[in-house]
């Protein structure tokens, strides 16, 4: 059977051989045990409705061993046999170049190359899910096939729930992940509703079909780590930055690092996370033994060495090693999936990686406890070093979410005491430390619109790339001779990152890149690629954002921790956005519950077009790019942010037909006379 055949197949009538397990690639771990048995037989029941009445026998007892033996049913039976990887979009079969482009990304999503669970159907971040099960990518990847430009696919949490007439202006899919009632969006509702078969933890841009492999996070990460050291008012020249987490996304930051031009410490527990990071160059050496890295890390910070470093191990140790050798550490921060610490998002410190995924599907409640143990010791060990000096923020990943719900000593009191939030007297305190958007990104980049813009070139040719590289470089030091003084060093940015992007081998998976652009220069780079696409110099290119960006994503701890007038747990921003940019010319659209920080914790959306070199394209990306962005400037000048309020008093002097409400602002001694 062919690749097309295949995809054109859908869920077969006759059902294919079962597969063994692939023990070469990672896992997700078993997820506890949650269903009564009543709500077992329920899953069983959703599961079976994918196929029909006379295969329902064999499977239920194959379901039912697999929620047994990993808490989900992921239908392994099922997974095709294609190579799953971002082909050329003139291989896919369809009549819609909209929907193919839409078959690429989900591809790219899953290949082995950049997916954390690719047989779990897994993006990264644990449980990123762009599926719940392999009927779901079958079903799915027929409609698309099979669908014009006057119908829109309708997804429900992975369930294709079928394709409805619509018009060609339409989004071809329209994508919503764990929109659970509020009630509802604690961790354990997610694990019973996605045991049942019935919701999705999408992630960001895992169920929203807008990842890129590492490269995303490994640019933002360099914006930060940048923009971290200039906060300090030291050069990253002999710097040391401290971090954790090698697997999905967090994996970037040795690369991140390397481009900074500091020296880098990145923990990771799994060995194969590791191996695989190592394999593909994203980090220099492997070290194994804390005094070993002791001594390699005092060697590198004294010889002014660019290096990244993998600790084979547990965080905890490197921080308490580095504090009890007084190894200085200028940047510390910690990218583990703590939005999710209770199933694999975070390792505790004392037990071996296989203990702990037994310990954490046999006894969850311990395992919690030995979690919670861990995030105080690690909490205690970062206080130390930064009553020595050094800038710890959080990474948007809950670290000091779920340290304070651990009663870590994150907070501080009246007298400046590092306590837990029992000692405190109000319970609403902030944390001791910011959020990097707090400090970093959002008063330096989102302020001022510039956020992670990025593209992949469907024609999946590396010289397509290159060009486009090229294109957008032209575009941004245009842009950046005509630029104020509060936005040229962040153009400036980009334009060394995108002139170094080819030489940092940043691609995998798909031909993408990604860096950080305002409005105009998303609209601007865009329609460059446009003209180039009419002209025949490049094939059709596919745009799209990380959510996390300007206006696409309300997140108190994170996205939004930059907000003071109390909006900040408000979720208008996202579902404004992602309605906004439906009708203005988006291929698909998508609004989840959950991202980076957890569960019932943020609300986010986002976005693919692609641009086809037509007039209609050209449209399109002028509309929506520019309400992308400027949705979120708006909100964010009406909390007052001075950046944000010059920044929309632009945009409103470039177009006539936007008009903003500005906030007046008061003297504060009006208030406290």
């Amino acid at each position: 059977m062919t690749f097309s055949e295949e995809i054109l197949e859908g869920i077969p009538h006759q059902l294919p051989e079962k597969q063994a397990l692939n023990n070469k690639i990672n896992h997700a771990p078993k997820r506890k045990k949650i269903l009564s048995a009543e709500d077992e037989k329920l899953a069983l029941k959703n599961a079976l409705r994918y196929f029909e009445p006379q295969h329902h026998k064999v499977l239920a007892e194959e379901f039912k061993e697999e929620l047994e033996e990993y808490g989900r049913i992921y239908m392994y039976r099922l997974k095709p046999k294609h190579k799953i990887y971002a082909r050329p979009i003139d291989e896919y079969p369809g009549k819609s170049i909209q929907a193919k482009a839409i078959m690429l990304m989900i591809q790219n999503n899953l290949d082995h190359a950049v997916a954390q669970h690719p047989d779990e159907l897994i993006t990264y971040g644990g449980n990123g899910a762009v599926f719940q099960n392999w009927a779901q990518y079958r079903l799915t990847l027929k409609y698309l096939a099979e669908m014009t430009n006057e119908q829109t696919l309708a997804m429900y949490s992975g369930h294709p729930m079928g394709l409805f007439p619509s018009s060609e202006l339409a989004p071809r899919v329209v994508v919503t992940n764990g929109m659970v009632i509020p009630n509802y969006s604690k961790p354990d509702h997610w694990e019973k509703f996605n045991a049942l078969g019935v919701s999705q933890y999408g992630q960001m841009t895992a169920g929203s079909y807008m990842y890129i492999g590492p490269q995303g996070i490994v640019h933002g990460t360099t914006i930060t780590v940048l923009n971290g050291f200039r906060k300090i008012n030291k050069s990253p020249k002999g710097g040391l930055f401290v971090t954790a987490g090698l697997g999905g996304m967090s994996g970037a930051q040795p690369k991140a690092g390397n481009i900074a031009g500091c020296v880098t410490v990145c923990a990771e527990v799994n060995p194969k996370a590791t191996k695989v990071r190592h394999e593909q160059n994203w980090v220099d050496e492997v070290i194994e033994d804390t005094d070993k890295l002791v001594k390699r890390v005092k060697e590198a910070k004294e010889n002014g060495e660019v290096v990244s470093i993998a600790y084979q191990g547990n965080i905890v140790d490197v921080w308490e090693a580095f504090d009890e050798a007084n190894v200085s550490i200028d940047l510390g921060s910690d990218q583990t999936s703590l939005h999710n610490p209770w199933a694999g998002g975070y390792y505790p410190a004392g037990l071996s990686y296989e203990k702990a995924n037994e310990l954490m599907a046999q006894n969850p409640d311990q395992f919690k406890e030995k979690v919670q143990e861990s995030l105080r010791r690690q909490t205690a060990a970062i206080n130390k070093h930064t009553a020595k000096g050094t800038y710890f923020f959080d990474y948007g990943n809950a670290f000091l979410l779920e340290a304070s719900r651990a009663g870590a000593k994150i907070y501080k009191d009246a007298n400046g005491n590092m306590v837990s939030q029992d000692k405190l007297d109000k319970n609403d305190a902030p944390f001791a430390y910011p959020s990097y958007v707090q400090d970093i990104m959002g008063p330096m980049c989102f302020d001022y619109g510039f956020g992670p813009f990025r593209w992949v070139c469907a024609s999946g040719k590396t010289e397509d790339l290159q060009k486009t590289d090229d294109i957008a470089t032209q575009v941004l030091e245009e842009l950046k001779s005509k630029a104020g003084d509060d936005i040229k060093q962040q153009m400036q940015d980009n334009i060394t990152w995108i002139k170094r992007a080819m030489d940092n081998n940043l691609v995998v998976g798909s031909q993408a890149r990604i860096l950080y652009a305002d409005a105009e220069g998303r609209m601007k780079i865009a329609e460059a690629f446009n003209k180039a696409i009419e002209k025949g110099e490049i094939g059709q290119v596919i745009l799209g954002r990380d959510h996390h960006d300007v206006s696409g994503t309300d997140s108190p701890y994170r996205e939004t921790s930059n907000i003071y007038d109390g909006s900040q747990f408000t979720a208008d921003m996202a579902i404004q956005n992602v309605i906004g940019d439906s009708f203005r010319g988006a291929t698909w659209v998508s609004i989840h519950n959950g991202g980076g920080v957890g569960w019932g914790e943020v609300i986010n959306g986002g976005f693919g077009m692609i641009l086809d070199g037509t007039k209609a394209s050209e449209t399109k990306l002028k509309s929506m790019l520019h309400w992308d962005v400027n949705n979120g400037i708006s909100r964010r000048s009406w909390a007052r942010n001075q950046g944000a309020v010059d920044t929309i008093k632009r945009a409103m002097e470039t177009e006539p037909l936007l008009k903003v409400t500005l906030p007046n602002f008061v003297d504060d001694n009006i208030i406290n006379p």
